[in-house]
């Protein structure tokens, strides 16, 4: 660990709203594009950093489906990120028996990178069950998410339970969020795993993405290991609850 001591329970699950990119690099008078390419050194480290921690799952919002309304000239340098970095970038923290998911509607994207896409979800589907996963949210919208799953249940006739709904997620088989982290000062989730953040923990930061280093990640770890999750009971019960072991 870094500078920041944890004391408590490490979230299993973070997720990150990985904002503030394009604004980086326009506070240094370079095209939005150089902003994108170091959020991808930034990513990577965070994730070596998320793994080495002891975190299990991380999700990663890369993409939203109101993003896809940008210029096109930033759109397709995000495109042209994922078809020279995306692959190597993914091996390297793949490797260590993470699995790989892509969350959203990729069908929105260019043939060659939906490609590039579903073969990294391949590649690491045999460390499935590793019990480590890694999420990119790309083309994705919570609330199209929720209406996918609520159309699939129609078209078949069933009636919703939180169960069942959470079943025809994207997220069916992976554990919701306990912590969400936003970058780049807003304080707000823009349609970002609203289902599944029902209970999360809310962490946001003034730093832009490329500026989120290790040791802020450690100290959104370490305010998460300090608050105490209370699911609706009450403090005494979650003391007495810690203390023999009976609580989530």
């Amino acid at each position: 660990m870094g500078k920041n001591k944890i004391e408590g329970a490490l979230p299993r699950h973070i997720a990150i709203i990985m904002d503030g990119n394009g604004r980086w690099a326009k506070k240094r008078l370079m095209p939005r594009s150089v902003g994108h390419k170091h959020g991808v050194d930034r990513m990577e480290g965070l994730l070596d950093k998320s793994f080495e921690m002891g975190i299990s799952y991380v999700t990663l919002y890369a993409l939203s489906t109101e993003n896809l309304k940008r210029p096109e000239a930033e759109l397709e340098g995000l495109y042209d990120l994922i078809r020279k970095r995306f692959v190597d970038a993914m091996r390297k923290i793949c490797k260590k028996g993470v699995r790989l998911r892509i969350l959203g509607d990729v069908t929105m994207l260019p043939k060659d990178v939906q490609e590039i896409l579903r073969q990294a979800e391949e590649e690491t589907a045999c460390y499935d069950g590793n019990g480590k996963g890694l999420n990119i949210a790309l083309c994705y919208g919570a609330r199209a998410e929720i209406v996918r799953a609520a159309n699939i249940a129609a078209e078949k006739g069933e009636k919703l339970t939180e169960e069942g709904l959470s079943a025809l997620l994207y997220t069916s088989d992976i554990p919701d969020p306990d912590l969400i982290i936003r970058t780049g000062g807003e304080m707000r989730l823009s349609n970002f795993l609203l289902y599944q953040a029902a209970y999360a923990e809310l962490y946001f930061s003034a730093k832009m993405f490329p500026d989120f280093s290790d040791d802020d990640l450690e100290e959104a770890v370490a305010e998460f290991a300090r608050r105490t999750r209370r699911f609706g009971k009450t403090d005494e019960q979650c003391n007495t609850e810690k203390r023999t072991g009976t609580g989530q």
